[in-house]
This record gives C-alpha cells, sequence and structure tokens, in this order.
C-alpha cells in the first residue's frame, strides 16, 4: 500500500498509546484532547490520528503476541510502541518508512505468529482471558462470531430530531454541506453518514436538527410503546439524556418526561441538549433519598437504561475490554437488580417498565429480567428483543418491556 507515514502524525499516535496504556486514561477522551491540542491538523490528518489509535487499542493483544510470540500481555515501553505500531501497518500492508524505530521487525516473523494466532481465538480476537471465558460460557460457540462483530469500527448513525426536521429536510441539508448520508431499513429516525466530517461545527446540529445516536440506541424509545397522549413517563438512568430526547420526540413534546440521575452534571448536560433540540416537556430531576417513593404510581411508561458492562459497544469503546475486570460485572450486576427492586414502584398500574443494557451477555440480560419477574409476580414480560452486533452490524443491546397488573 502507498499510503505515506508522517513522523508527527505517529508520534502523536505513540503518544496517545502511551497515556491509554501506560497511564490508564481511556481512549476517546486522550484522542479527543490530542485533537483538540492539535487543532491546525486537516480532516484527513485527524482521522488518522483517531482510527489507528483506536485499531491499535482495539487489536493490541494480537499485536502484543506478533512481537514476543507471548500469550499474555505485558505493559508497553516506549520503544514496544513504536514496534506495534509497526506491526498494525505490516498487517494493513502498508510500506513502513526507514525509520530507526522501526529496526529488527521481520516482516517474516510477524506474519509467521500472525498465522499462528487463527489458532488462538483469544488471540486473533484480542481479548483478555477473563473476557474470553465469560463469553464462552455465556454464548458458547456464538461468542466468536460476536466478537468478530464487535472488533469493527463503528458506523456513524445520526438521530433526526423530528421536533426540528424531516428526513427528507436534514438529507437535503447535509449534500448541502457535503455530506452524505443513507437510510436504514428498520430504522425511521436513522441516517448512516457516509463521509468523514465534523458535524458538530455545522449550524444544523447547533440548531438540533439532529443528535449522534447509533442505530441499536435508537430502538429504544420506540420500544417504549409511547402510543398514547399526553403520558407521564419517566428516564430513570438518563445520563446526559440521549435516549430521553428521542422519547421526548416520539412524545411530540406533550405529556410529561422527567429524566433522572445520580450525577448533577449530567442532568446538567441534558438540559443543554434540551434547549438545542427544543424539547420542552422534560423535568430533571438528581436522585436522592426520597425520589424514588414521592414517584411511587406515577409513570405510564418507566424507562432503566441500567448501568452495565458495556459489552454490546466494543466496537466504539474498544478500550473498555482492558479496562473491564471480571469483578466489576459482578458487581455491577448486583446494581442493575437492586435498581429493578428499587425503582419498579414508580409504574401505576397498568403501567410498563422497559429493562435495557448495551451488554450481550445473558446473566446482565434475559436473567436479570427472569429474578425480577419471579419475584415480583404483578409484573408479567410483554415483549424483548436481544440486538446482536453480528446481525445488524451496530452496538449489541437488550430490551424487556414489562406491564404492571
Amino acid at each position: 500500500m502507498n499510503q505515506k507515514l508522517h513522523r508527527p502524525l505517529v508520534n502523536e499516535v505513540v503518544t496517545n498509546l502511551n497515556v491509554i496504556f501506560n497511564q490508564k486514561k481511556y481512549a476517546d477522551k486522550v484522542i479527543e484532547q490530542s485533537l483538540r491540542k492539535n487543532h491546525t491538523w486537516g480532516a484527513r490528518d485527524r482521522a488518522f490520528i483517531a482510527e489507528n489509535t483506536y485499531d491499535i487499542v482495539r487489536w493490541i493483544r494480537l499485536y502484543q503476541f506478533c512481537l514476543t510470540g507471548h500469550e499474555d500481555m505485558r505493559p508497553l515501553k516506549q520503544h514496544q510502541m513504536f514496534a506495534i505500531l509497526a506491526i498494525h501497518f505490516m498487517i494493513k500492508g502498508v510500506d513502513l518508512p526507514a525509520w530507526p524505530e522501526f529496526d529488527g521487525i521481520n516482516y517474516h516473523i510477524v506474519m509467521q505468529r500472525r498465522q499462528q494466532a487463527l489458532d488462538i481465538p483469544k488471540i486473533n480476537q484480542s481479548v483478555p482471558d477473563w473476557l474470553d471465558n465469560m463469553g464462552t460460557a455465556e454464548l458458547g460457540e456464538n461468542w466468536q462470531t460476536e466478537m468478530t462483530a464487535l472488533n469493527q469500527k463503528a458506523p456513524f448513525v445520526i438521530r433526526i430530531n423530528t421536533l426540528k426536521s424531516t428526513k427528507r429536510e436534514l438529507v437535503k441539508n447535509l449534500a448541502d454541506l457535503k455530506v452524505e448520508t443513507e437510510e436504514i431499513e428498520g430504522y425511521p429516525d436513522a441516517l448512516l453518514v457516509l463521509n468523514k466530517t465534523n458535524l458538530f461545527k455545522t449550524e444544523i446540529f447547533k440548531e438540533g436538527h439532529f443528535e449522534v445516536q447509533d442505530a441499536s440506541s435508537q430502538k429504544v424509545a420506540a420500544f417504549l410503546d409511547l402510543n398514547e397522549p399526553n403520558m407521564r413517563v419517566i428516564d430513570a438512568c438518563a445520563g446526559a439524556g440521549g435516549k430521553s430526547l428521542h422519547v421526548a420526540a416520539l412524545m411530540q413534546n406533550k405529556g410529561k418526561l422527567i429524566s433522572m440521575d445520580v450525577e448533577q452534571w449530567k442532568l446538567d448536560e441534558l438540559r443543554k441538549r434540551a434547549r438545542r433540540a427544543g424539547v420542552s416537556n422534560v423535568e430533571t430531576r438528581l436522585i436522592e433519598a426520597n425520589t424514588v417513593n414521592e414517584l411511587k404510581d406515577f409513570a405510564d411508561r418507566l424507562l432503566i437504561d441500567a448501568p452495565c458492562s458495556g459489552l454490546g459497544v466494543l466496537k466504539r469503546n474498544p478500550d473498555a475490554k482492558w479496562k473491564l475486570q471480571a469483578d466489576f460485572i459482578e458487581n455491577i450486576k448486583k446494581t442493575q437488580q437492586e435498581i429493578l427492586d428499587k425503582y419498579h414502584i414508580m409504574v401505576k398500574k397498568g403501567g410498563k417498565m422497559l429493562y435495557v443494557t448495551c451488554s450481550i451477555m445473558p446473566s446482565e440480560n434475559q436473567n436479570q429480567v427472569a429474578t425480577f419477574l419471579a419475584n415480583n409476580t404483578n409484573f408479567t414480560l410483554e415483549k424483548e428483543e436481544i440486538v446482536l452486533p453480528s446481525a445488524t452490524g451496530f452496538d449489541g443491546f437488550y430490551m424487556a418491556l414489562m406491564v404492571k397488573g
């Protein structure tokens, strides 16, 4: 491949990797800071930094095996970062420049080890041992299929804000800005963005005509069954409000939407996003000692987008597999059950509760719902959906809609 490597860009990728792996910082924040620091870079340079940093984070265990032949991951030193980068470009078919940092990297040995890795799934798919064991135990032979899908790059999907725009209008406005989009069958408010661009600087984004939201995430609000006028809806784990804004749009700004979270800064961000989106039916509430009891029997619909492992969204957060630990997932499963046990009282009789995670593990999904239903016989399961990355090309999600009798 004739792609030319430029030293300042390669150096920046190495710097990013050092911060991510040796200082234990999150990749998205590191890349964001890197691009902000080097604001004079053009779109192609910015894409080079982001894509290659993410790719190496995604495949780091495979690359380390190709470098050393060891199956276990070891802390990387500065010179090894350059070696890892060399292996990354070798596998991609990029010709390496004659830089001292790339001396001693034997192409034939690298490719021989790459071939050997095909027979070691945890190396070939570049996952830690504990995660490979968990995935195999929970998903069996399907685990490798899902890991293959989760190791692909995340598509760039936006959601049309139907309070301010139509699909036809937004497609035209984006086309005028040289942004190519494509409709996604089965996702009425989604557009796939085909070319790289900084949409956040556009006036139509600043005016609230769309939000960035993965297609799978867009299924959640529709699954809530918001089919009655003037409903009372609670988003109990709202965060910065991505799903709340979609819920408000489907409610057509009517009824009442209460978006709750345990972090005030997230609710502050939600309010800013709501103003931009033209959402007027949302009220934010910080979850405090009596908040849930004060809303007992209030909601026609309750959305619980529960804290989870995030193992369905490794496409966009590849470093999570290196930062997560098995004990964290065990603890988060306890939190999920506690939230279901505590929050369900906010649903009124005849109302519905939607439990959602962005995980693909049954222990966080079907098993949690089964346990809740066994302990709360006044709730019944109306419908559920498992959204697998291998089937859709988008994030992995789980949704279960339960009715309170």
